[in-house]
Protein backbone atom coordinates (compact mmCIF):
# COMPACT_ATOMS: atom_id res chain seq x y z
CA UNK A 1 0.00 0.00 0.00
CA UNK A 2 1.40 3.40 -0.98
CA UNK A 3 2.14 5.77 1.95
CA UNK A 4 -0.57 8.23 0.85
CA UNK A 5 -3.29 5.61 0.77
CA UNK A 6 -2.07 4.08 4.02
CA UNK A 7 -2.28 7.48 5.75
CA UNK A 8 -5.75 8.06 4.29
CA UNK A 9 -6.83 4.62 5.55
CA UNK A 10 -5.53 5.41 9.06
CA UNK A 11 -7.28 8.79 9.14
CA UNK A 12 -10.59 7.28 7.99
CA UNK A 13 -10.30 4.52 10.58
CA UNK A 14 -9.62 7.02 13.35
CA UNK A 15 -12.58 9.14 12.23
CA UNK A 16 -14.99 6.20 12.24
CA UNK A 17 -13.73 4.94 15.60
CA UNK A 18 -14.01 8.44 17.03
CA UNK A 19 -17.62 8.66 15.89
CA UNK A 20 -18.40 5.31 17.53
CA UNK A 21 -16.80 6.27 20.86
CA UNK A 22 -17.67 9.96 21.13
CA UNK A 23 -20.53 9.36 23.60
CA UNK A 24 -18.47 7.12 25.94
CA UNK A 25 -17.47 9.99 28.26
CA UNK A 26 -21.12 11.06 28.57
CA UNK A 27 -22.12 7.45 29.24
CA UNK A 28 -19.63 7.21 32.11
CA UNK A 29 -20.89 10.43 33.70
CA UNK A 30 -24.51 9.38 33.46
CA UNK A 31 -23.81 6.07 35.17
CA UNK A 32 -21.95 7.90 37.93
CA UNK A 33 -24.35 10.75 38.67
CA UNK A 34 -27.84 9.61 37.58
CA UNK A 35 -29.80 6.90 39.38
CA UNK A 36 -32.26 4.41 37.90
CA UNK A 37 -35.18 6.79 38.54
CA UNK A 38 -33.46 9.57 36.59
CA UNK A 39 -32.63 11.64 39.67
CA UNK A 40 -29.40 13.59 39.32
CA UNK A 41 -26.62 14.13 41.84
CA UNK A 42 -25.84 17.68 40.70
CA UNK A 43 -23.78 18.64 43.75
CA UNK A 44 -21.19 15.93 43.14
CA UNK A 45 -21.35 16.24 39.36
CA UNK A 46 -20.36 19.88 39.80
CA UNK A 47 -16.95 18.74 41.10
CA UNK A 48 -16.29 17.04 37.75
CA UNK A 49 -17.98 19.52 35.46
CA UNK A 50 -14.82 19.72 33.35
CA UNK A 51 -15.55 16.18 32.12
CA UNK A 52 -18.97 17.29 30.93
CA UNK A 53 -17.49 20.37 29.27
CA UNK A 54 -14.95 18.14 27.50
CA UNK A 55 -17.73 15.91 26.18
CA UNK A 56 -19.60 18.90 24.78
CA UNK A 57 -16.42 20.05 23.04
CA UNK A 58 -16.22 16.58 21.50
CA UNK A 59 -19.77 17.00 20.20
CA UNK A 60 -18.80 20.31 18.61
CA UNK A 61 -15.76 18.77 16.94
CA UNK A 62 -17.45 15.54 15.86
CA UNK A 63 -20.96 16.12 14.50
CA UNK A 64 -22.60 13.22 12.64
CA UNK A 65 -20.81 12.30 9.44
CA UNK A 66 -22.35 13.10 6.07
CA UNK A 67 -24.60 10.18 5.25
CA UNK A 68 -25.04 9.18 8.90
CA UNK A 69 -28.15 7.17 9.67
CA UNK A 70 -31.23 8.77 11.18
CA UNK A 71 -30.55 6.77 14.36
CA UNK A 72 -27.02 8.18 14.61
CA UNK A 73 -28.30 11.74 14.17
CA UNK A 74 -31.06 11.25 16.72
CA UNK A 75 -28.65 9.77 19.26
CA UNK A 76 -26.22 12.66 18.74
CA UNK A 77 -28.82 15.41 19.21
CA UNK A 78 -30.64 13.71 22.11
CA UNK A 79 -27.35 13.28 23.95
CA UNK A 80 -26.39 16.86 23.11
CA UNK A 81 -29.69 18.24 24.41
CA UNK A 82 -29.43 16.32 27.67
CA UNK A 83 -25.76 17.12 28.24
CA UNK A 84 -26.30 20.80 27.54
CA UNK A 85 -29.23 20.88 29.96
CA UNK A 86 -27.10 19.34 32.70
CA UNK A 87 -24.33 21.83 31.89
CA UNK A 88 -26.81 24.70 32.19
CA UNK A 89 -27.96 23.51 35.62
CA UNK A 90 -24.39 23.04 36.86
CA UNK A 91 -23.43 26.52 35.68
CA UNK A 92 -26.28 27.95 37.77
CA UNK A 93 -26.23 25.50 40.67
CA UNK A 94 -27.74 25.58 43.21
CA UNK A 95 -31.16 26.30 41.75
CA UNK A 96 -34.63 25.01 42.51
CA UNK A 97 -35.86 24.96 38.92
CA UNK A 98 -34.65 25.46 35.37
CA UNK A 99 -37.41 28.03 35.04
CA UNK A 100 -35.62 30.27 37.55
CA UNK A 101 -32.87 30.75 34.97
CA UNK A 102 -32.81 33.49 32.35
CA UNK A 103 -33.96 32.24 28.92
CA UNK A 104 -32.79 28.64 29.41
CA UNK A 105 -34.13 27.49 26.04
CA UNK A 106 -33.23 30.62 24.06
CA UNK A 107 -29.51 31.07 24.76
CA UNK A 108 -26.82 29.79 22.38
CA UNK A 109 -25.12 26.80 24.02
CA UNK A 110 -23.30 24.81 21.32
CA UNK A 111 -21.69 25.47 17.95
CA UNK A 112 -21.90 22.75 15.31
CA UNK A 113 -20.36 23.19 11.87
CA UNK A 114 -20.04 26.92 12.48
CA UNK A 115 -23.66 27.42 13.54
CA UNK A 116 -24.78 28.22 17.09
CA UNK A 117 -27.81 26.46 18.55
CA UNK A 118 -30.04 27.00 21.57
CA UNK A 119 -31.78 24.20 23.42
CA UNK A 120 -35.03 25.36 21.87
CA UNK A 121 -33.58 25.13 18.36
CA UNK A 122 -32.22 21.65 18.99
CA UNK A 123 -35.64 20.51 20.17
CA UNK A 124 -37.92 22.28 17.71
CA UNK A 125 -35.78 22.80 14.60
CA UNK A 126 -33.82 19.55 14.63
CA UNK A 127 -35.29 16.77 16.76
CA UNK A 128 -38.99 17.41 16.20
CA UNK A 129 -38.42 17.69 12.46
CA UNK A 130 -37.01 14.16 12.38
CA UNK A 131 -40.52 12.74 12.77
CA UNK A 132 -39.87 10.60 15.82
CA UNK A 133 -42.41 11.42 18.54
CA UNK A 134 -40.60 9.31 21.13
CA UNK A 135 -37.86 11.94 21.38
CA UNK A 136 -40.19 13.72 23.82
CA UNK A 137 -39.53 10.91 26.34
CA UNK A 138 -35.77 10.88 25.74
CA UNK A 139 -34.88 14.56 26.14
CA UNK A 140 -34.87 15.84 29.68
CA UNK A 141 -35.58 19.36 30.96
CA UNK A 142 -34.11 18.81 34.45
CA UNK A 143 -37.57 18.83 36.04
CA UNK A 144 -39.64 16.46 38.15
CA UNK A 145 -42.43 16.03 35.60
CA UNK A 146 -40.05 15.48 32.68
CA UNK A 147 -39.35 12.00 31.41
CA UNK A 148 -36.42 10.67 33.41
CA UNK A 149 -32.85 11.31 32.34
CA UNK A 150 -31.67 7.89 31.17
CA UNK A 151 -28.49 6.85 32.98
CA UNK A 152 -26.80 5.73 29.80
CA UNK A 153 -25.97 7.50 26.57
CA UNK A 154 -28.19 7.01 23.56
CA UNK A 155 -26.45 5.14 20.75
CA UNK A 156 -27.13 4.43 17.11
CA UNK A 157 -27.30 0.66 17.60
CA UNK A 158 -29.44 0.73 20.75
CA UNK A 159 -31.65 3.69 19.89
CA UNK A 160 -34.81 1.80 18.93
CA UNK A 161 -34.76 -0.25 22.12
CA UNK A 162 -33.87 2.80 24.22
CA UNK A 163 -36.69 4.94 22.79
CA UNK A 164 -39.18 2.14 23.33
CA UNK A 165 -38.01 1.61 26.91
CA UNK A 166 -38.16 5.27 27.95
CA UNK A 167 -41.57 5.75 26.31
CA UNK A 168 -43.03 2.72 28.06
CA UNK A 169 -41.50 3.76 31.38
CA UNK A 170 -42.91 7.27 31.11
CA UNK A 171 -46.43 6.16 30.21
CA UNK A 172 -46.54 3.49 32.91
CA UNK A 173 -45.31 5.86 35.63
CA UNK A 174 -48.39 6.97 37.62
CA UNK A 175 -46.67 10.18 38.72
CA UNK A 176 -46.38 11.22 35.06
CA UNK A 177 -49.63 9.83 33.59
CA UNK A 178 -52.76 8.36 35.16
CA UNK A 179 -54.29 5.83 32.78
CA UNK A 180 -57.54 3.89 32.89
CA UNK A 181 -59.84 2.54 30.18
CA UNK A 182 -62.46 5.26 30.70
CA UNK A 183 -60.30 8.27 31.55
CA UNK A 184 -56.67 9.31 31.14
CA UNK A 185 -54.79 12.13 32.81
CA UNK A 186 -51.80 12.76 30.62
CA UNK A 187 -48.56 14.65 30.95
CA UNK A 188 -48.79 18.08 29.42
CA UNK A 189 -46.17 16.92 26.93
CA UNK A 190 -49.09 15.43 24.99
CA UNK A 191 -50.82 18.82 25.08
CA UNK A 192 -47.84 21.01 24.20
CA UNK A 193 -46.61 18.74 21.40
CA UNK A 194 -49.94 17.23 20.41
CA UNK A 195 -49.38 17.49 16.66
CA UNK A 196 -46.26 15.32 16.93
CA UNK A 197 -48.53 12.46 17.99
CA UNK A 198 -51.15 13.05 15.29
CA UNK A 199 -54.91 13.20 15.70
CA UNK A 200 -56.70 12.33 18.94
CA UNK A 201 -57.24 8.79 17.66
CA UNK A 202 -53.56 8.46 16.73
CA UNK A 203 -52.56 9.80 20.13
CA UNK A 204 -54.74 7.18 21.84
CA UNK A 205 -53.24 4.47 19.63
CA UNK A 206 -49.75 5.65 20.58
CA UNK A 207 -50.57 5.56 24.30
CA UNK A 208 -52.19 2.13 23.97
CA UNK A 209 -49.17 0.72 22.14
CA UNK A 210 -46.66 1.78 24.79
CA UNK A 211 -48.81 1.38 27.91
CA UNK A 212 -50.23 -2.08 27.13
CA UNK A 213 -53.76 -0.74 27.61
CA UNK A 214 -56.43 -1.22 24.97
CA UNK A 215 -57.82 2.30 25.05
CA UNK A 216 -60.81 3.17 22.88
CA UNK A 217 -62.16 6.67 23.42
CA UNK A 218 -61.31 7.72 26.98
CA UNK A 219 -61.88 11.16 28.38
CA UNK A 220 -58.60 13.09 28.31
CA UNK A 221 -57.37 15.50 30.97
CA UNK A 222 -53.88 16.83 31.66
CA UNK A 223 -51.88 16.77 34.87
CA UNK A 224 -50.12 19.81 36.36
CA UNK A 225 -46.44 20.03 35.44
CA UNK A 226 -43.87 20.07 38.22
CA UNK A 227 -40.85 22.16 37.22
CA UNK A 228 -38.86 21.51 40.41
CA UNK A 229 -35.31 20.26 39.87
CA UNK A 230 -34.84 16.53 39.27
CA UNK A 231 -32.23 16.31 42.00
CA UNK A 232 -31.46 13.25 44.07
CA UNK A 233 -31.62 13.65 47.84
Amino acid sequence: MKPYYFLLFILCTLSVNGQKNKHSRWNQQLKKYVDDQGQVDYSNWLTEKKELDAYILTLEKMPPLEGATKAAKLAYWINAYNALTVQLILENYPTKSIKELSKPWDTDCIEVRGEAYTLGEIEHEILRKMNEARIHFAINCASASCPKLLNEAYSEKQLEAQLTAVTEAFLKNPTKNELSLSRVKLSRIFLWFGKDFGSKAERIDFISRYSSLNLKNPKIDYLPYDWSLNESN
